[in-house]
């Protein structure tokens, strides 16, 4: 049997500087889609606004053929440059994962349930997108 309980993480290099990628997430969000259309089709905000820690925002995002969205409350750390994302609704947790930047922690319902790899890649993507955008500008 396998373990219910893991998580799975990744490291990207980047060439931006990382407190472009905080700003991003922080304040600006809503260019993500433009930025990397083939992975996040848009994101709105639900309660709060782009910049206040606490805010609400939904994610439409494509993993493959897979459609989904991903609501999330966000903290920041501006001291530290990080930003946590605790899912709070939407189509992961239909496999019971909970997300974190970079690294997903999950528990699955069984064993039926695979790991969720695949929003790891979704992250990775994002990522290589943004830092291709903020070396070009």
């Amino acid at each position: 049997m396998a373990p219910l309980k893991g998580k799975v993480e990744t490291e990207i290099e980047i060439k931006a500087p990382a407190e472009k990628f905080y700003n991003i997430f922080k304040s600006r969000a809503h260019h993500v889609p433009n930025i990397s259309s083939g992975s996040i089709q848009g994101v709105q905000v639900h309660e709060g606004d782009w910049e206040t820690h606490g805010s609400i925002k939904s994610w439409n995002y494509s993993v493959g053929d897979e459609v989904g969205v991903f609501k999330e409350k966000v903290e920041y750390n501006d001291e530290n440059k990080s930003i946590t994302q605790n899912g709070v609704e939407g189509d992961v947790f239909k496999m019971k994962a909970a997300l974190r930047p970079w690294s997903i922690a999950y528990e699955k319902l069984n064993d039926n349930v695979p790991a969720p790899d695949k929003y790891v890649g979704l992250m990775a993507n994002v990522i290589k997108d943004l830092d291709a955008h903020f070396i070009k500008a």
